[in-house]
């Protein structure tokens, strides 16, 4: 398949398809480094403490935002994502697929909590996490089944409202437990805590019941998911160390009408993702692209003059643009 014919197909199935998202920590460089950089010690308390000062500087002022350079690429990085899936969102046919595209992330920053903030100031679309209540917001994986419509001044017709819904397996550091009326529930903030709500990877064994039961409860949404007909996955920034989702990401490549497209940062990328999914890729309805794959436009050079695939080039290539037209049949 040549490089127009690649990015023509994910184009089109991009606005044609159920839409799925799955993104990892490599998404939110340069602002968080990756496992690996941190100690073999301590490195998920360091992971965690890290998230935390960069998840605070961006709910911060503007003056501390540009002070921060690192941070603010990455912020302006996961905005041109979210409005490039606002206009796919915009583009799709709702007859076809429903409104809504799903963001699965085993990140904790607040990153694209932020971006969907900002663009919800310039756009009309709902942002779905999957919590309920006004002064306490409370998670119930539940909330994800809803839909949102506007009607007509005259009830002359019915729209439905473009939708993101966000899902966070792995917790987020504006989570907390809370206890009310002898249950224990999730609440979602407006700001980072000191002991946020979060599972380090491959950690689900260390957790509580509760705990361990919400994050199985996240990944199960996100196995229904990949078990609806006509379904997309793109994934970036994730290379499948954790085990529970390379095993899910095996299972789901059983249906037939699922199609897995994973990013790979490099050629190095592919090789890791390949052993941890235990080459999946060789099924026929999961692609391993690495940037080479694509034309110079899309892919980008790192500063060794290497070829690398990020989320800024994911962007890029579902920017469909003015050919819209050419993907909509």
């Amino acid at each position: 398949m040549g490089e127009k014919s690649i990015v023509e197909t994910i184009r089109k199935l991009a606005i044609t398809k159920q839409l799925n998202f799955l993104i990892g920590s490599g998404a939110s460089l340069p602002a968080i480094s990756l496992m690996s950089e941190y100690s073999a010690e301590n490195k998920n308390d360091e992971l965690l403490e890290n998230v935390k000062n960069k998840s605070e500087i961006i709910l911060q002022d503007e003056v501390e935002l540009q002070n921060n350079n690192d941070v603010l690429v990455t912020l302006q990085n996961y905005e041109r994502f979210i409005l490039s899936i606002i206009q796919l969102l915009n583009y799709s046919n709702s007859r076809q697929t429903p409104k809504n595209i799903n963001i699965f992330t085993t990140n904790y920053d607040l990153f694209i909590e932020k971006a969907i903030d900002i663009q919800q100031q310039k756009n009309y679309f709902i942002f779905n996490d999957g919590s309920r209540g006004y002064f306490n917001r409370i998670l119930d994986s539940s909330n994800y089944n809803s839909t949102a419509s506007y009607k007509g001044l005259n009830d002359n017709y019915i729209n439905e409202i473009p939708c993101i819904s966000l899902i966070k397996p792995h917790g987020s550091v504006n989570w907390e437990k809370i206890e009310f009326k002898n249950s224990n529930f999730i609440k979602v903030n407006n700001f980072v805590l000191d002991n946020p709500v979060v599972v380090p990877p491959t950690g689900y064994e260390q957790q509580e019941t509760f705990l361990n039961d919400h994050f199985h409860e996240m990944l199960r949404v996100f196995q229904l998911e990949l078990d609806k007909p006509q379904s997309v996955l793109f994934v970036i920034g994730f290379s499948f160390q954790d085990s529970h989702i390379a095993k899910m990401i095996r299972r789901a490549c059983l249906n037939p009408e699922l199609m897995i497209y994973i990013f790979a940062y490099n050629i190095e990328d592919k090789e890791k993702i390949m052993k941890n999914l235990k080459n999946v890729s060789e099924n026929l309805n999961c692609k391993i692209l690495i940037p080479e794959d694509f034309g110079e436009g899309i892919y980008t050079l790192n500063e060794n003059s290497i070829p690398c695939f990020t989320i800024k080039n994911l962007t890029d290539l579902l920017n469909i643009g003015e050919n819209k037209d050419d993907f909509n049949d």
